[in-house]
């Protein structure tokens, strides 16, 4: 079968057939999207936290602290270019499911034999999402270490916990 031969040639049940096969790695595209969602609305926040303590900072609010957000901002960087990453290698992934979709369908509607090319594209979208998770892992753990609450406080709400 040629591209030509499209309009007439394949039969309704080819077509369900095609789109079935290419069905499946949707499923895959919508998780990747929930992921795609999570990463960029934490990115949103690391975002507006960081806008806060340059303002804090500019406006001198409270000179005893500056240091304290240059830290925490230096800390915010980090977790920026984490999740930046975890959105780029997720994206990529999401084109490369487009991708297989497409070439699944397109071999099981014309009947073509290209189960490597097929395979090398699967290949393709796990490791971009395997980076993208990896990388969303890293931001994580750099938030929550940075959301450790200091020794001074949790002295201070024993002390006052036993009284």
């Amino acid at each position: 079968m040629t591209p030509f031969d499209f309009f007439t040639d394949p039969s309704v049940s080819d077509m369900a057939a095609a789109i079935q096969v290419a069905i499946a790695p949707i499923f895959l595209l919508v998780g990747t999207g929930a992921i795609l969602n999570v990463v960029t609305a934490r990115l949103g926040r690391i975002v507006d936290r960081a806008r806060a303590l340059e303002n804090m900072i500019d406006a001198g609010e409270d000179a005893r602290l500056e240091n304290r957000h240059r830290d925490e901002l230096l800390v915010l960087d980090k977790r920026l270019k984490y999740g930046n990453r975890a959105v780029f290698f997720c994206c990529l992934a999401a084109v490369f499911i487009c991708m297989l979709v497409a070439l699944v369908f397109l071999l099981g509607l014309f009947g073509g034999a290209a189960g490597g090319l097929v395979a090398l594209m699967f290949i393709l979208v796990l490791g971009s999402l395997i980076t993208g998770l990896f990388n969303f892992l890293r931001e994580v753990t750099v938030a929550t270490r940075l959301l450790r609450v200091r020794q001074e406080f949790r002295s201070r709400s024993v002390d006052e916990a036993n009284d």
